[in-house]
C-alpha cells in the first residue's frame, strides 16, 4: 500500500486562487527511489477547467499587458525572491518526485531564480526601432507587442527550469500563461506556482491546470484563444501538437529530442573528453535532451579512451538522489526504466557488446535503479546510435578520421546538440560548419546551455525556433508597424 508521508494535495491555480476541479479524479505523484511512496497529487482536470484557465488568462493578459515593462519586471524579480527562499524545499520535492540528486535538484532551482532575474531585467529593454520613411514629415517605427494567452505544455526531466524558462520570457513580454506540467513533475510544478502566487501576479496571468495529456495537453493545441504555444517533450507528441496548433493558424514552438554526439579526436585531452562523457551522458540517469548518447572516438585513442572510461564509470554510484553518496539516481518512472532495459537489450541483439553495467539494481524500496550501461562494437544503424534513450546508455563508435566522425555525427534525424574535444583548429572549425546541431560546445559536453543564449535544435529536435535569452522574445512577441503623418 501506497506511503502519504509529507505528501501535499494540490488543486489547479486559476485566476489567482487554488480551485477546485470538476472532476474528483486525482493523479497520485511518486517517488521512484521509493514507488509506494506518494509525494503528492494533482487534479485529473477536465476541459472545463482548462475553459476556466484560458477564459481567465484571456482577461488577465487585458490589464497585464498594459503595465510597462519594468512594472512587469518587478513582479518577476519577487517571483525570483520568493523561489530563492524556497529554494532547498523545491529542490527536495524535485528529488523525491523525479529522482534527480538533490544537488543536481537545488542547481536546478537556482537557475530558476536566475531566469526570472534575467527576464526580469529584459522589461526594461527597447521593444522596437525607428525606421526611416520615405515621406519626410512621418515617423515611422516598429513595436514588439504582447501575443496574447500562452499555452505552456513541460516534461518531467526539468520540472522548474523548463516551466520557467517558458514562462518568464511570455510574462516579461505582456502575455499571460496557462501551464500544463507533465504529470510526473505536477507536484514539483504546482510548488514552484506557489512562488508564483505570493510574488503577486494579478488575477489571471498565471494558471496552472493539471490533468492528462489527451485532454488538457490536446486542449491548449486546440483552443481558439490560446494564440500561441510552446512544447517540450517527446517527437511525437510535439509533432501532433505543431500540427493541431498550425491547423487552426496559431503560432506553435516545439523542442523535442536529441541523439547527440561527442566526438573525441586523437590530439585532445583524454581524462577532460573522458569526465565529459560521464558528465554529459550519464548526469540525470542520461534523462537529458542534450544528453551525450554517442561518443565516437578516433582509432589511435580509441583503446585508451575506453580504459579510462570504464574505470570512471566503475567509480559511479547509484541510488536515492538524497542521499548524499548518491551520484546518479533511479529512473523518473517505471515507463522510462522499462524503456532503458529495453534499449539495452536491443542493443545486444543487434551485435554490440555491453562492455560495461546495464544491469538493474536491487534496492530495499524496489526503486527504478539500473546501472550505467557502456556499448562497443557500435555501428549508425543500429537503433541505440539512431534513437532516443533517454537513460544511462552510451553508444561507443570507432572512426578513423575527424572528418569521418562529423559525418557519423549527423548521420542522425536529430540535431540538437554536438560536442568535440580536439586541439587542432582546423577540426575544430570544421566541426563549428559542418555539424547538424542547435547548440555546439568544443571541448565541453553535450549537455547544458547559459540561460542569456539561444537553445534549440535542428532537424527533428525542435521547430527552428528558439528559447532562452533575447532570442526568446521572436516567439512570444510579434511586430507591430506605426506610421505617423504629421
Amino acid at each position: 500500500m501506497a506511503t502519504t508521508t509529507n505528501t501535499k494535495s494540490f488543486s489547479n491555480y486559476i485566476n489567482g486562487k487554488w480551485s477546485p476541479s470538476e472532476s474528483s479524479e486525482v493523479i497520485q505523484s511518486t517517488n521512484p527511489a521509493k514507488p509506494d511512496e506518494v509525494v503528492g497529487t494533482v487534479p485529473s482536470s477536465t476541459k472545463g477547467d482548462l475553459e476556466e484557465a484560458v477564459q481567465a488568462a484571456k482577461a488577465g493578459q487585458q490589464k497585464w499587458k498594459k503595465l510597462s515593462g519594468a512594472e512587469r519586471g518587478n513582479v518577476l524579480f519577487k517571483a525570483a525572491e520568493v523561489l530563492e527562499k524556497n529554494l532547498e524545499e523545491v529542490a527536495e520535492t524535485m528529488t523525491r518526485e523525479m529522482g534527480k540528486t538533490l544537488p543536481e535538484a537545488k542547481g536546478e532551482t537556482a537557475r530558476g531564480v536566475a531566469i526570472l532575474r534575467y527576464y526580469a531585467g529584459e522589461g526594461m529593454r527597447s521593444d522596437g526601432d525607428v525606421i526611416p520613411s520615405t515621406d519626410p514629415s512621418a515617423l515611422m517605427f516598429s513595436k514588439r507587442v504582447p501575443l496574447g494567452v500562452v499555452g505552456v505544455i513541460t516534461p518531467w526531466n526539468f520540472p522548474v527550469a523548463i516551466p520557467i524558462w517558458k514562462m518568464a520570457p511570455a510574462l516579461i513580454y505582456g502575455n499571460s500563461v496557462v501551464i500544463k506540467p507533465a504529470s510526473e513533475g505536477a507536484v514539483t510544478a504546482a510548488k514552484v506556482i506557489e512562488c508564483f502566487d505570493k510574488a503577486g501576479f494579478p488575477e489571471g496571468v498565471v494558471n496552472l491546470v493539471t490533468g492528462k495529456g489527451s485532454v488538457i495537453g490536446q486542449g491548449l493545441a486546440e483552443h481558439k484563444d490560446v494564440a500561441a504555444l510552446t512544447f517540450t517533450g517527446s517527437n511525437a507528441t510535439g509533432t501532433h501538437i505543431g500540427q493541431t496548433v498550425a491547423a487552426r493558424g496559431g503560432k506553435y514552438q516545439l523542442e523535442m529530442g536529441g541523439k547527440n554526439p561527442l566526438i573525441v579526436a586523437e590530439d585532445c585531452d583524454i581524462d577532460l573528453a573522458v569526465d565529459a562523457a560521464i558528465s554529459g551522458g550519464l548526469k540525470s540517469t542520461g534523462q537529458k535532451c542534450t544528453c551525450s548518447s554517442r561518443v565516437i572516438i578516433q582509432e589511435g585513442i580509441y583503446d585508451k579512451f575506453k580504459q579510462k572510461l570504464l574505470e570512471k564509470v566503475g567509480e559511479i554510484t547509484v541510488g536515492d538522489g538524497l542521499e548524499e553518496h548518491t551520484w546518479m539516481g533511479p529512473c523518473a518512472t517505471k515507463e522510462q526504466y522499462d524503456s532503458v532495459q529495453k534499449y539495452i537489450e536491443i542493443g545486444q541483439q543487434e551485435g554490440a557488446e555491453l562492455i560495461y553495467g546495464g544491469k538493474t539494481v536491487s534496492s530495499e524500496n524496489n526503486g527504478y535503479y539500473v546501472e550505467p550501461a557502456i556499448f562497443d562494437q557500435v555501428e549508425s544503424t543500429m537503433k541505440i546510435a539512431q534513437e532516443e534513450i533517454f537513460g544511462p546508455v552510451l553508444a561507443l563508435m570507432k572512426v578513423k578520421t575527424v572528418e569521418e566522425a562529423i559525418n557519423l555525427a549527423n548521420d542522425v534525424d536529430y540535431g540538437l546538440s554536438a560536442s568535440i574535444f580536439a586541439k587542432n583548429i582546423d577540426h575544430i572549425l570544421d566541426f563549428i560548419e559542418d555539424v547538424d546541431a542547435g547548440l555546439v560546445r568544443i571541448n565541453s559536453e553535450t549537455a547544458g546551455v547559459e540561460l542569456q543564449a539561444p537553445f534549440g535544435g535542428m532537424k527533428a529536435s525542435s521547430s527552428y525556433s528558439r528559447e532562452q535569452g533575447q532570442a526568446a522574445k521572436e516567439f512570444f512577441t510579434t511586430f507591430k508597424t506605426v506610421f505617423i503623418k504629421r
